[in-house]
């Protein structure tokens, strides 16, 4: 999800939702990690049906130079379909300082 400048650096990104289009049963947990696990943002559970005209919205405040979304289930019997992952950032850093 990182995106190059010019001279090689990397974006600080400042995400600010995630929206999916997910069919299925149960609940999915989801959260967004940085890549080294230091920083961590539980998002609110999405419950999972059968496919609708709309696609929730989870709202999110993180702030990371590479980030992750993780989804995933917790009960025996639940499972799912992801066909569609939007996630709303936008650059807030141009380069990081090394």
């Amino acid at each position: 999800m990182a995106k190059k400048s010019s001279t090689g650096a990397e974006f600080e990104h400042h995400i600010v939702g995630v929206r999916m289009r997910v069919t299925g049963s149960g609940n999915l947990q989801l959260s967004l990690q940085d890549l080294d696990n230091v920083q961590t943002q539980d998002l609110v559970p999405l419950p999972m049906q059968t496919a609708t005209r709309f696609e929730p919205t989870r709202l999110a405040n993180f702030q990371s130079q590479r980030t992750r979304l993780i989804g995933k289930v917790t009960e025996l019997n639940e499972h799912f379909t992801i066909t569609r992952i939007i996630i709303f950032a936008k650059p807030v850093a141009v380069e990081y300082p090394g």
